[in-house]
């Protein structure tokens, strides 16, 4: 096993198959989470053991795999926060889809710490989690990304390093989760079209997959409601939040998103339905119903 000690602060779908990937690139994997339940799962499969305080200071790196801003925040800064735990010189890679105002702010007050943050959002879903296969877009300084590395070679496929300046990160996950919302809600958006003109949504798949509407969203998403299963992969309420920030990114910037901003609405309507749990291929649903279609695997 490496000397290098990486702590993954956040066990969820994602920070858990992160954390297993860690560790199977034989680095020692301390795994952290307000659910005692993901914490015991991890260390049965050979997470290392320790208290926060206990390890804390000997990390090399300390992952953070949150839902947003405001738990990334109280990992690092709130009342058992990390920052002040961990010794100068090591790594905070930070993995939350958040602004990138909020990404520079934390920076700052990492590196006031001596800490070296590195904003580093993932891309990839569940599944490449596990497999170490992610694709992360990362931003910090030079010494940043070298203290990372050991535990960026463990988590991705590919690392796009983004330049010296926080935020650059944030802001391209901001145009992948545009890119990536839009397309979902309009693969359903086509699916079930196609269903008021006689098209089953398996031949739908069958076809647009070889034609010049796929996507990687298509691929990724319409099996999903082809074979009625909604088991949260990657779940409706990811996408109020992150289209959120796209479009107060927008805001900020004066730039019109009218497509997003449509997107936006159809996941809001989706969560309203008591959907927000489901898979994201669930806003199919929304659609569906509208249109008094039964989707497979609908009574």
């Amino acid at each position: 096993m490496s000397d290098y000690k990486v702590g993954i602060f956040g066990l969820g779908a994602m920070g858990f198959g992160m954390a297993g990937a860690l560790r199977r690139a034989g680095l020692m994997t301390h795994g952290f989470d307000i659910n005692t339940d993901a914490v015991a799962n991890f260390k049965a499969e050979g997470g290392a053991d320790g208290t926060l305080d206990e390890v804390a200071s000997t990390l090399d790196a300390a992952v953070v795999v949150v839902v947003n801003a405001a738990q990334t925040e109280a990992v690092l800064f709130g009342a058992n926060g990390i920052a002040t735990k961990l010794a100068k010189g090591t790594a905070v890679i930070s993995c939350a889809t958040v602004a990138p105002d909020f990404a520079r702010d934390m920076a700052r007050r990492c590196e006031e710490l001596g800490l070296l943050y590195l904003d580093a959002p993932v891309s990839g879903g569940t599944i490449k989690a596990g497999e170490g296969t992610l694709s992360i877009l990362a931003a910090g300084t030079p010494a940043a990304f070298q203290k990372s590395g050991p535990a960026l070679d463990a988590m991705s496929a590919k690392v796009f390093a983004l330049g010296d300046e926080v935020g650059a990160g944030s802001s391209m996950k901001a145009v992948n989760q545009m890119l990536t919302g839009v397309h979902i809600a309009a693969m359903a958006e086509a699916m079930t079209f196609g269903m008021t003109q006689g098209v089953e949504p398996a031949k739908f798949l069958e076809v647009i997959t070889q034609c010049a509407g796929n996507s990687w969203a298509l691929e990724s998403r319409a099996p999903s409601i082809v074979n009625g299963d909604y088991h949260p992969l990657s779940a409706v309420d990811i996408w109020p939040k992150d289209l959120g920030i796209v479009l107060d990114i927008a805001k900020s910037a004066k730039f019109s998103a009218p497509i997003t901003a449509v997107a936006l609405q159809q996941y809001l309507a989706a969560s309203g339905s008591g959907l927000g749990g489901e898979h994201d291929s669930a806003v199919a649903k929304v659609y569906a119903r509208n249109a008094g279609l039964t989707l497979p695997g609908q009574d």
